[in-house]
């Protein structure tokens, strides 16, 4: 996480997620951008690692890059710092592509540590939107939802077998444990159970913990 690009139309969040990232990873450099065609003329010119995204642009929804990213940038991630975290924006987000959701509301060194995390393969999540995500996972699906799951081919990178020991890992993401925690549950290095992620995210074509959970329930791996 050392080049991050800070798209924001707000002067004064973009200096404050500035030093925020400074704090979280003191190597890092930071541009800015504040409208949507700012961020993808920067993004199209320049080697990114990170990009901090709002969703309220003067030319649209940060949600929109989303996609383009995946084609155009696609080794760049993605994290949505924004005032909105209603159930159906975090969603569209993470189903784009973003590998974590953080609020604007949130502490300085709140955000510090969720951006920190990301270093050691973490998903910078805001604690009450993962925890509203795990509860819309948990919850039964519409017959008419379920009927167009069963219906709709699974792509060819979610089909992919998990191991037994990938699977342990899944469930205990499904239950809101950090990789810390599953290391321990698992009497497994933090680093074994990273690499076990990375192959999870790899195998259900998803980037982050909360769509690996999404794609495991979409796709019968999890009840």
């Amino acid at each position: 996480m050392e080049e991050i690009l800070i798209v924001d139309d707000d002067q004064a969040v973009r200096h404050r997620l500035e030093r925020v990232a400074a704090q979280a990873a003191p190597q890092a450099r930071c541009a800015m951008a504040g409208t949507l065609a700012e961020a993808r003329e920067q993004l199209a010119r320049g080697h990114f690692d990170l990009a901090l995204l709002d969703v309220g642009l003067p030319d649209g929804s940060g949600l929109d890059l989303l996609p383009w990213m995946q084609t155009h940038a696609p080794d760049v991630d993605a994290v949505v710092v924004s005032s909105l975290g209603d159930d159906a924006t975090v969603l569209q987000a993470i189903r784009g592509g973003a590998v974590g959701y953080l609020l604007k509301n949130g502490s300085d060194m709140e955000l510090e540590l969720s951006l920190g995390s990301m270093q050691r393969g973490g998903a910078p999540i805001d604690p009450v939107i993962a925890r509203r995500i795990l509860k819309l996972m948990a919850a039964p699906q519409p017959a008419a939802a379920l009927a167009t799951i069963d219906a709709a081919p699974a792509p060819a990178a979610a089909t992919a077998e998990l191991s037994e020991r990938e699977m342990d890992v899944l469930r205990l993401v499904a239950q809101g444990h950090s990789n810390r925690e599953i290391a321990r549950s698992l009497s497994l290095s933090i680093n074994t159970v990273e690499c076990h992620a990375k192959n999870i995210y790899r195998k259900l074509a998803v980037r982050s913990r909360a769509g690996a959970v999404y794609s495991a329930r979409a796709h019968g791996l999890l009840p």
